[in-house]
């Protein structure tokens, strides 16, 4: 039950539009290049989110990508089950096709409860809080500090890129 890549840049990508102003539209290199991602892999993934209704996308000059009335209250599991798949929470630890209380693997009873605690804690958590957060200083979205990301001519929240 670790995150993949996918999954980090879907929520990355997911809270950098949320810091946003709803009627701006934002794309993907835009995004791509705040956070340091390729551009290409965060695509398919805006792609995949615009299909599960999270995001709208619009094509042409002022087009990119918006959050959807409501996606804010997405939370993190929500997120990590579309990105991954219900195997997510299903997983044996050590990757066995059967493993349950009946047929344990020799993880199983030390994870389960690990596993629970960690799917609550992401139940917990959705777009819009974690957002807020990012906006008021409390956390950092990108490897790259605020300032780093202006010198390479990089936008700050809110702002249009020219």
């Amino acid at each position: 039950m670790l995150f993949s890549r996918t999954s980090q840049y879907a929520a990355q990508a997911l809270i950098y539009l949320a810091t946003q102003r709803r009627d701006r539209f934002v794309l993907t290199r835009e995004i791509a290049a705040h956070l340091d991602i390729p551009s290409d892999y965060l695509g398919k993934i805006m792609g995949a989110m615009s299909r599960a209704s999270l995001l709208t996308s619009v094509r042409g000059r002022k087009g990119g990508y918006a959050l959807n009335e409501g996606a804010e209250t997405t939370d993190m599991l929500q997120l990590l089950l579309l990105m991954e798949g219900s195997k997510y929470t299903q997983d044996c630890f050590l990757g066995l096709k059967t493993c349950g209380d009946e047929t344990a693997c020799p993880m199983h009873r030390e994870w389960k409860p690990i596993k629970e605690r960690i799917v609550a804690l992401l139940r917990e958590q959705n777009v819009g809080a974690l957002a807020d957060g990012v906006k008021r200083g409390d956390y950092r979205l990108a490897d790259l500090p605020l300032r780093v990301a202006e010198l390479r001519g990089l936008p700050r929240r809110g702002r249009r890129q020219r």
